[in-house]
């Protein structure tokens, strides 16, 4: 009989499920969907594949999809992100189906992406699009079976837009990452805070008084730029789009080409889901020492082959610091590998806003399954109600209270005929 999983040690399993356990409690909204999953089963004998980092809060998500009536085989969305003790949690304790170990390589990678592919399944679950773009260059005599898919990152969104728009994307998808209640709060909040754990973590260096340059302005750059200046950092932006740009400017931080922050930069972080944001040109005007990292999705925003071209030697100095020494005797670390140095050598998102993220999958898996045969081969946003729904829930969760419109207000705003 063939294994159905790959971790790392399923001897972990105990304290995985302890750690599962404790990001469960900041999960509120997810609780109570998984209360009414539980008793419904809206998702019974439908099969989910998904790609995603592994994670306590995943972990939880999984459990949900689970008690909700789903099958269910998960990868990592990630080389570095798997947490092994909760992978093994997840197979042992759950029965679910785990394809994760931390730090495989990318062959080993893609050979569990087509793992979790074998269970035929009826929708993907993606963080990032590597299961969806497998799907549909490798594994095409599946894509009978799917009826719909869900996005969890920007990144993704980006690939599987330019898919539709290209007429090769074979079934609808919902862009998780597009709702409010995600990238509002999980790119802003869960990103900023998570980049800069990351960071400390694997450098132990003070942000305080140091130059913390930002390449990206999004609802990531945003958060990450937030907390670094509340750090003490003084906090250099670099942008492409004008707007962004202004905006950073508007909120008080520095804005310059990249050329120009890598003269005085002492730790940088790149956020943008683009590729070779930090290349040969800004590596050559680095400071001796400079730290550089990445926390949007994939590891291309820095060009290592560059930098290794650039080289005379490389070591690790710490677990997850390589230190470039160039040939001129200047020395540059990248963090992480170049891969989310939030994930890479921390945890990643706090539980309380990976609730609202996860919250919106699991509803967006329930609608995929009522309402996908009226949907067209696109990219869709989450449905409005959800969003809201997800919104007051966790306000609820808090114990805060907001208004509610009156009726004349709600007359007034339908209305074109009152004025001044």
């Amino acid at each position: 009989m063939k294994k159905n999983y790959d971790v790392k040690d399923l001897k972990l399993a105990s304290k995985g499920k302890l750690r599962i356990e404790w990001a469960a409690q900041s999960m509120p909204v997810l609780s109570q969907i998984n209360d009414r999953f539980k008793k419904q089963k809206p998702l019974k004998n439908i099969r989910i594949a998904a790609c995603l980092h592994v994670t306590t809060e995943t972990a939880y998500l999984m459990e949900v999809l689970k008690n909700g009536g789903a099958e269910i085989a998960l990868c990592a969305s990630n080389p570095l992100s798997t947490q092994d003790d909760v992978a093994a949690s997840l197979v042992k304790n759950t029965g679910i189906s785990v394809f994760a170990i931390k730090g495989e390589d990318n062959n080993t990678y893609y050979k569990h992406i087509e793992a979790v592919l074998s269970i035929t399944p009826n929708i993907t679950m993606d963080d990032g699009a590597d299961l969806v773009s497998v799907l549909h260059k490798n594994k095409r005599e599946l894509l009978k079976n799917i009826i719909g898919g869900t996005e969890e990152t920007t990144t993704g969104v980006i690939r599987l837009k330019s898919m539709a728009k290209n007429g090769v994307l074979k079934y609808p998808i919902i862009a998780v990452n597009d709702a409010n209640t995600k990238h509002m709060f999980d790119n802003r909040y869960g990103t900023g805070q998570s980049t800069i754990d990351g960071i400390i973590r694997a450098t132990n260096r003070l942000l305080a008084g140091s130059i913390f340059v930002v390449s990206g302005y999004g609802w990531c750059g945003k958060g990450l730029a937030m907390r670094a200046r509340g750090m003490g950092a003084r906090v250099i932006v670099t942008e492409v789009d004008a707007l962004k740009a202004l905006e950073a400017v508007m909120d008080g931080f520095e804005v310059m080409p990249m050329v120009d922050a890598a003269k005085i930069g002492d730790i940088f972080c790149t956020v943008t889901g683009n590729t070779s944001v930090l290349r040969e040109e800004h590596f050559k005007v680095m400071k001796d020492g400079a730290i550089v990292s990445n926390s949007g999705h994939f590891n291309v925003e820095i060009d290592l082959e560059a930098l290794k071209k650039m080289s005379k030697s490389i070591r690790k100095i710490r677990e997850y610091v390589d230190e470039y020494t160039l040939k001129d005797g200047k020395r540059i670390n990248v963090l992480g590998e170049g891969r989310l140095i939030n994930l890479a050598s921390a945890e990643g998102h706090p539980s309380s806003v990976m609730d609202m993220s996860f919250a919106n999958q699991a509803l967006c898996v329930e609608y995929l399954i009522k309402k996908s045969k009226k949907l067209k081969n696109d990219v869709y946003s989450v449905p409005r109600e959800i969003d809201s729904m997800i919104g007051e829930l966790k306000l609820k969760s808090m114990g805060i209270k907001i208004d509610k419109l009156t009726a004349e207000q709600k007359k007034y705003l339908d209305s074109w005929e009152e004025g001044t």
